[in-house]
């Protein structure tokens, strides 16, 4: 007897997923255990094992191509050979897709243009709820003035030899640098001594784009970043937002930082500012604090759970430092690692990266000297943290070299007033300024 395989639901949240492979293939026999498919969720890459012993007869959802939950995916039958003639998969249907409306040229009317827009095709079941977040006007469609031409053309190649140019492929040198001297001026081996390096800017005046000016390409939102999208989209909506910056002075970090090195002790300022913003939260404990949207109500949380936002292919995940204020720069350290890694590598358990009462957002390492960030809902604040800058600072009355991190709160006003933000980064700033005490 035929039966479906439907799309699991993977995680809480799951609503889609798509097939990153199939580890079967059609006419294998399938034992319970067995390793099916990988599918990557809305925040991980997992595993599905088949429950059922089987046939697999038919794949209906192939590598790449995504699906809902309990959409079919796959046919299977008990036993070999077994036809599937007629038979129906059971499951939901792939979610229906509304037309894109054609582009209308624009009309006068009452002196100003009127132009309907095209709309991007929608779900049908998401229509109407899109249709009630959308604003009262529709902004201009995205690709409507990148309207790619033909190539101009800008002469021949590059003259030069066979030779030339593999000698000055393998050296990296920019032929568009250097003239020829061989034959009909075409560049010879003996002419690459005066040829620049190849690199992001060169002297030549000889390089034209190949491609049409306004060419690009489309491609598609992956499933993390489709959540990431609906869910920072909705954060920036409805949640209150306010923003409190204070600069600190980072050079006790970074001596503290070196003492550690010279004893093979690696921490980096991420792990400094973690440490200090649990003990922060513990001293104010209202900026540990989310909302409930659908309760309006306040969330107090009881244990500090920093969320530490990881950038990985595809998106953004953040892994949890449970307890955070009961463990040691150390041991934040180590864990830090830890989740990092298995989050590239999208191995992460649901427990691991799902709640968080407060997130940290660093990006520091990218030499960025101020950001804000969107709130990560049902949480009430999440920090911004910045690169270490070089800066002249008064010590003693005197103007000496020194260094300064610019550290951003942005709070849900619903929860938490600026007040009780400005107090939280004081705190903050006096750990960090006094870093001793995070190590202890």
């Amino acid at each position: 007897m035929p039966f479906t395989l439907t799309m699991p639901k993977l995680s809480p949240t799951m609503e889609e997923g798509t097939i990153v492979k199939w580890h079967k293939k059609v006419g294998d026999s399938v034992e319970p255990g067995d390793l099916l498919i990988e599918v990557a969720t809305d925040k991980a890459t997992v595993e599905f094992n088949a429950i059922d012993a089987g046939w697999l007869r038919k794949i209906i959802v192939n590598d790449g191509q995504e699906a809902i939950v309990n959409q079919p995916v796959a046919i299977f039958t008990e036993k070999k050979g077994e036809s599937i003639e007629g038979y129906q998969p059971e499951g939901e249907a792939p979610k229906a897709t509304v037309e894109a409306a054609p582009v209308v040229p624009a009309t006068k009317g009452k002196g100003k243009e009127q132009v309907q827009q095209a709309q991007a095709p929608v779900s049908a079941a998401t229509a109407s709820a899109n249709t009630m977040r959308q604003p009262s006007f529709l902004p201009e469609a995205p690709l409507e003035n990148f309207q790619s031409r033909p190539a101009e053309s800008h002469g021949s190649r590059i003259k030069a030899s066979p030779l030339a140019r593999k000698i000055a492929k393998e050296k990296g040198l920019d032929l568009s640098t250097v003239k020829g001297t061989g034959p009909r001026n075409r560049i010879v081996s003996a002419d690459l001594g005066k040829a620049q390096p190849s690199g992001l800017v060169a002297f030549g005046s000889n390089k034209h784009p190949e491609i049409a000016p306004g060419s690009y390409t489309e491609e598609p939102l992956s499933p993390i970043r489709k959540v990431i999208g609906q869910r920072l989209q909705d954060a920036k909506t409805f949640i209150p937002h306010f923003y409190v910056s204070m600069k600190i002075n980072a050079q006790p970090m970074v001596d503290l930082r070196e003492q550690l090195k010279t004893h093979d002790v690696k921490l980096t300022f991420n792990d400094l500012v973690v440490r200090g913003t649990a003990l922060a939260l513990r001293s104010h404990p209202n900026v540990n604090s989310g909302f409930n949207s659908v309760s309006n109500s306040i969330i107090r949380f009881q244990t500090i759970d920093i969320s530490v936002a990881v950038s990985i292919n595809g998106g953004l995940i953040t892994p949890i430092v449970r307890h955070a204020d009961f463990k040691n720069v150390g041991e934040i350290s180590a864990e830090i690692k830890n989740l990092a890694a298995r989050a590239k590598e999208g191995k992460l358990e649901p427990q691991e990266y799902k709640g968080g009462s407060f997130t940290i957002s660093n990006l520091g390492m990218y030499g960025v000297s101020e950001f804000i960030a969107i709130i990560n809902p049902p949480q009430a604040a999440i920090l911004a943290v910045s690169g270490i800058q070089p800066t002249p600072v008064i010590h003693n009355g005197y103007v000496v070299p020194g260094n300064e991190m610019t550290l951003t709160l942005s709070g849900d006003h619903r929860v938490i007033d600026g007040v009780a933000g400005a107090e939280f980064l004081r705190t903050l700033k006096n750990l960090l300024e006094n870093p001793a005490i995070l190590i202890v």
